[in-house]
């Protein structure tokens, strides 16, 4: 019998390999003979880089950049197991979690330690990098990746524009003839689920912003400055992003590395599920396991389990796909679609608190993946 594990991390507790290791303990205990593809899977999301380093046996890389608020951070990325794809989250340099209520402010953050992370990774002689850019705490428009990469953001006197979306509305032109050679000869993947434009009520500052500190006048002048930009992109660039689906993914990163970099956007979870080849691990399987910290109606819109459901169903379609999920949310019915979700538990067994819930997580998964396992064993007499 061969079941294979694709879950996504559980969000504080569990990295997507380690849940996976849990449900084959849990499992082997059942079924001490069968076959188990573990293929750790995220969506784009945080976790991205450590499960696909973990599915194609890569290795991560520890770097010193530009935090946000221009102060340096410890940050890392990863490259795959063929050593010729780098992986990004912009998060890890650029993340939300580097600043606090105190400090929180998108008119001076940076992307500019995301420029070097992407830097580092073309001088280890990648061609093609994967950039999940969730979790931002900047709203720069990519400003700061771009001066990074060798990009020139000039007011009228000549000068370089100092860090932030705050600045943008005294950008006059656009140097890049100062950009990395690499930056064009490398091919990015941008990993985003985000249809957000980068301007109006839609876009970066007014969805975005508040929860990155943006009070109301901060927005209106974060919106208008990220106009003023896409205007000057437009005519010096040649590229046309302020409307754009996706551009205001990572308060306006989508638009900088359309403009800046050799990029396309995808689906998160179209991305790994290419990357940790899924699909072909899939192949004859007999039941199919995923999970994450919580589903919901939502999770049929790119999250892990619904693409891993989909993915598996395309070339297993008899394998049923069981969610295994830290919690359980409303509206879940829609989940149950043709090619999708067979069956969803939540992992945890009684009234508990949220701590201890995540502490036991692993425990837990691993009971639940094995009292599954019986009932599969009660109807399958192999």
């Amino acid at each position: 019998m061969k079941f294979v594990l694709a879950p996504d991390s559980f969000k504080g507790g569990m990295t997507a390999k380690e849940a996976a290791n849990a449900m084959q303990t849990g499992l082997e205990k059942i079924f001490p003979a069968a076959e188990f593809e573990k293929v750790p899977m995220a969506d784009g999301g945080e976790g991205t880089v450590q499960s696909l380093v973990d599915a194609t046996n890569g290795r991560l890389i520890d770097n010193q950049v530009t935090g946000p608020l221009g102060t340096p951070v410890q940050a890392k990325y990863g490259i795959l197991g063929n050593g010729q794809t780098a992986v990004i989250e912009m998060a890890s340099a650029s993340g939300i979690q580097f600043v606090n209520e105190q400090t929180h402010n998108p008119l001076i953050t940076t992307t500019y330690g995301t420029g070097e992370l992407i830097l580092d990774a073309m001088s280890q002689g990648i061609k093609q990098i994967i950039i999940g850019i969730g979790g931002s705490a900047t709203n720069d428009g990519g400003a700061g990746m771009a001066q990074a990469l060798g990009a020139k953001l000039l007011d009228q006197n000549n000068h370089e524009l100092p860090f932030g979306g705050g600045q943008l509305g005294q950008l006059d032109h656009i140097d890049v003839s100062g950009l990395n050679p690499a930056v064009m000869a490398t091919k990015i993947i941008v990993a985003s689920d985000v249809t957000n434009p980068l301007v109006g009520p839609d876009g970066a500052s007014a969805v975005f912003g508040p929860q990155k500190g943006a009070t109301p006048e901060m927005v209106k002048i974060l919106d208008a400055n990220l106009q003023h930009y896409a205007d000057i992109i437009n005519r010096d660039l040649h590229h046309d992003l302020a409307n754009l689906p996706g551009a205001g993914a990572a308060g306006g990163l989508g638009a900088g590395l359309l403009a800046f970099t050799n990029s396309e956007m995808q689906r998160g979870i179209d991305i790994v599920i290419e990357y940790s080849h899924l699909k072909e691990r899939a192949q004859n399987a007999d039941f199919v396991f995923t999970g994450e910290g919580g589903i919901d109606f939502q999770t049929k819109f790119g999250k892990t389990p619904y693409g891993v459901a989909q993915a598996t169903k395309s070339v297993s379609p008899n394998a049923p796909v069981i969610v295994l999920a830290g919690n359980v949310g409303a509206g879940i019915d829609s989940l149950y679609a043709k090619n999708a979700i067979d069956t969803i538990f939540p992992i945890v067994p009684g009234v508990t608190t949220l701590d201890q819930a995540i502490a036991d997580g692993p425990k837990n998964l691993a009971l639940l993946a094995e009292n599954v396992g019986r009932l599969i064993g009660s109807i399958h007499h192999d």
